[in-house]
């Protein structure tokens, strides 16, 4: 039998092993996983209106370890607290008002791409498979890409959202996935090896 992109069985590459750990550890790990997000938040080049960070790595890695699941609470956890006022968004930017500027599309879109990338993930698109893992990556920086940008849109018209919030991040998107892939694949357990039928 030939392989197959997607498994329905359970999660096929969980170096952490969280949906096997009590709820004390899962809570810890939600509140790594948000430094883990805060600190890439800090690693930033800016441009105007949409600055580039590591944000989008550390967001599809934190999806690709945890799960689609317990991926998602963490990185709307991390929000959370931006908006609360932790200095965890971009640069260290903190507040509410982040979420309604021309940024927020991209900050909303954060949990549903590690959603996306936890669930593919589960599937067999993780560092056993490392050209699916890239391109799962691929996948969840081009949603945030596309929901940013159309958020964008309302702020300052298609075009220049394009412009300045799409095409700019492309090279960098392509850079992230492949980091992250290639993060996935030299944990333990994540080494390509074949598949079984």
């Amino acid at each position: 039998m030939s392989d197959v992109a997607f498994s329905p069985s359970k999660p096929s590459f969980s170096p952490l092993r969280l949906q096997d750990r009590s709820l004390a550890w899962q809570a810890g790990a939600v509140v790594l996983g948000t430094l883990f997000l805060a600190l890439a938040s800090y690693i930033e080049v800016p441009m105007v209106p949409v600055p580039v960070t590591m944000q989008t790595f550390a967001v599809t890695l934190v999806g690709a370890l945890y799960g689609w699941r317990l991926g998602a609470v963490t990185i709307a956890a991390w929000l959370v607290e931006g908006a609360v006022g932790f200095p965890v968004l971009a640069g260290g930017a903190a507040g509410a008002s982040f979420f309604v500027g021309p940024t927020g599309g991209y900050l909303f879109a954060f949990p549903l791409v590690g959603a996306l990338v936890g669930w593919l993930a589960e599937r067999g698109w993780n560092g056993k498979r490392v050209m699916l893992a890239f391109a799962a990556m691929l996948l969840g920086n081009l949603v945030c890409l596309v929901l940013g940008t159309l958020w964008l849109a309302v702020f300052i018209g298609a075009e220049q959202a394009i412009t300045f919030g799409f095409l700019p991040f492309i090279v960098g998107g392509l850079l992230k996935s492949a980091l992250g892939a290639a993060t996935l694949m030299a944990l333990p357990g994540g080494k390509a090896k074949s598949i079984k039928p």
